[in-house]
């Protein structure tokens, strides 16, 4: 069988995977790398060399610190005055200490939440600190708090915002342009930053899709400022939790009750917070405080050896420092973790970027049941799916409606959904596509993973892509079926 790591820059799965003869496919155009317009930021590293070294830092501070913050909320009011932002004790120098006394290794720092007030001077429309006070800006603060103490950087920025109406249906040119030019200025005015964590995009609660406020244009435009920031989409954890869907990290966010699953070995984070809340609250002076035993010993100690970095949130009070009690149990959690040694290396994983071509595209089945049609395998929903009954060999059928290019396929099984689904069913698979003149083999495997995503070895341009399952227990099951065109 084809050694695991040789194969997995063109299968992000365990299965064996053969690759069939070329036929008329072009050859791959390769593009060269982004160029940056930061002379201090490093050349472009390996993908896999990235996602290894945020792996290993193992351990960060969530900074949640923003308008929520003096109203005692999760989300800020958007028309509440700038001025209302008001930290009369400002000391990242603090948070920084803090965060070394847990033995963290990294931090991220809420840069726009989902009111839309920004913690840096921008110069776009959006309301910002500097209306707070002149002069201030939080990021600049935070960022050298954290390199001089010899800590990763990280931002967090959220997609939606209240304040400059941008939400699900209400996206415009202008909008997506006002984003752009905020991230811009995050990403050439503070230094190399090593992940940046987007929130409110593709969310249930957001509904502002991928293709709403492009994620690949955001991508692009992040990668050219700063070739080494991974990106890390919280809301990608929707995704199956075996691919690595729109984020080169994938998220968890155990809050909202998304676990790691036990034998991971995508390259993931895990975000929880150590009050109740994100956002400090009054309340919490002498609130609950999660103890060191669970924040060791229940996270952090079980996710590094699932290849999951934990940030923990450490929310700022109003003064614009960390309270007593948040103080005293960051120290208490650094003595306690003995930093057991580190799971095997990361492998390397193919990610999706881009839309989904098959997604709503007319689709044909050898066979479905009543009530459930072929459609349930395109419709963009993981948690439908089709299948044929009683059987142990079947076929789907996109039409893609005219010659298309793409290079990536993926195929998901609902694998964990039921009791009686817990391991993928299909034995062999194959994939085909119609060129003109008849199908023409592109790649076939076996025992593929929940969510198998596979590179091409050449480029294909077909109007029709057909999944052959050719050996299956009963009823296998097909949750999505994906053809995209990376970016190579």
């Amino acid at each position: 069988m084809t050694n695991r790591r040789d194969f997995l820059r063109l299968a992000s799965s365990a299965s064996a995977l053969t690759l069939l003869p070329e036929s008329t496919f072009a050859a791959p155009q390769q593009s060269g790398r982004m160029r940056h317009s930061h002379p201090m930021i490093p050349a472009a590293a390996p993908m896999l060399e990235l996602q290894q070294r945020f792996v290993d830092l193992r351990f960060g501070m969530f900074l949640h610190f923003n308008m929520a913050t003096y109203q005692d909320r999760e989300w800020g009011d958007p028309s509440s005055p700038a001025t209302l932002f008001n930290p009369t004790n400002l000391d990242t120098d603090q948070w920084a200490a803090a965060a070394q006394s847990a033995q963290m290794t990294w931090g991220c720092l809420t840069t726009r939440h989902h009111d839309g007030f920004c913690l840096w001077p921008t110069k776009t429309r959006g309301a910002n600190v500097g209306q707070s006070q002149p002069g201030l800006d939080i990021v600049r603060r935070y960022v050298d708090s954290f390199r001089k103490a010899g800590l990763r950087v990280g931002l967090y920025y959220s997609i939606l915002s209240k304040r400059d109406d941008i939400r699900h249906f209400n996206v415009t040119p202008e909008k997506i342009q006002l984003i752009k030019d905020q991230l811009t200025e995050l990403m050439t005015q503070y230094g190399e930053i090593d992940i940046l964590i987007t929130d409110g995009w593709d969310a249930p609660w957001s509904r502002i899709t991928y293709q709403e406020v492009p994620f690949r244009e955001i991508y692009d435009l992040v990668k050219s400022h700063q070739p080494n920031c991974l990106i890390c989409d919280l809301n990608a954890s929707q995704y199956p939790t075996g691919g690595l869907y729109y984020s080169d990290i994938k998220a968890f966010e155990q809050n909202a009750g998304q676990k790691v699953p036990a034998h991971s070995d995508l390259p993931a984070l895990s975000c929880v917070t150590l009050t109740d809340g994100w956002f400090w609250k009054q309340a919490d002076i002498h609130g609950r405080i999660k103890s060191t035993e669970t924040v060791v010993n229940e996270w952090l100690v079980p996710l590094n050896q699932r290849h999951c970095n934990l940030i923990l949130n450490a929310p700022p009070t109003r003064e614009g420092r960390l309270a007593p009690n948040v103080i005293a149990r960051l120290e208490e959690i650094g003595k306690a973790w003995k930093k057991p040694a580190a799971p095997e290396p990361l492998a390397e994983h193919i990610g999706i970027t881009t839309p989904n071509l098959a997604t709503g595209k007319p689709i044909h089945a050898s066979s479905y049941p009543d009530g459930v049609g072929p459609d349930q395998a395109n419709d963009g929903n993981f948690h439908s799916s089709w299948y044929a009954e009683n059987q142990t060999s079947c076929w789907l059928e996109v039409d893609l409606k005219q010659p298309t290019r793409f290079n990536t396929l993926s195929l998901v099984e609902p694998v964990g959904a039921w009791d009686d689904y817990p391991q993928s069913r299909i034995r062999s698979y194959r994939f085909e596509a119609f060129t003109g003149s008849g199908w023409t083999p592109l790649l076939s495997g076996d025992a593929p993973v929940p969510a198998t995503i596979l590179r091409l070895p050449n480029v294909a341009t077909a109007s029709r892509v057909r999944l052959s399952i050719e050996a299956s227990a009963a009823e296998p099951h097909i949750s999505d079926l994906g053809i995209y065109d990376e970016p190579l």
